[in-house]
């Protein structure tokens, strides 16, 4: 993505998100993009924040958890310990995502079921009504 500052076009068409996103973003201390004037400019640090809250917001992550995830980055120790609680964090949700997946699953074959049913139960009315 090269060093460049973006501005908040450029961060909207490449992310694919809305000035609102970006300002809510901003608002709860997430990014802190470059100020000049009333142009906001994102860093590469702002864009790779950005990518990795939407990220996070993609695999279910709450903000709190992503921010919490964002503050681990400058602890002096080469990103450890964030890896560490992201990838506990990613296994959770993974868990949960299987989970969720398992339960869909069976309320669609179950959905399937009922259909089956409601389809031979009107094939029966319209059999029977032919017959008379």
């Amino acid at each position: 993505m090269g060093d460049t500052d973006l501005t908040i076009r450029e961060m909207c068409d490449r992310f694919d998100v809305t000035p609102r996103t970006l300002r809510f973003y901003e608002d709860k201390e997430l990014l802190s993009p470059r100020r000049e004037g009333q142009k906001r400019l994102y860093s590469r640090r702002d864009r790779a924040r950005l990518k990795l809250i939407l990220r996070g917001k993609r695999f279910g992550f709450s903000l709190e958890e992503v921010r919490q995830l964002l503050d681990l980055y400058d602890r002096g120790d080469g990103q450890e310990t964030q890896l560490r609680r992201t990838y506990d964090l990613a296994l959770e949700r993974l868990a949960d995502m299987e989970r969720r997946r398992a339960e869909l699953n069976e309320a669609i074959a179950e959905l399937k079921e009922d259909l089956a049913w409601g389809e031979a139960k009107l094939a029966e009315f319209a059999r029977a009504r032919a017959a008379e």
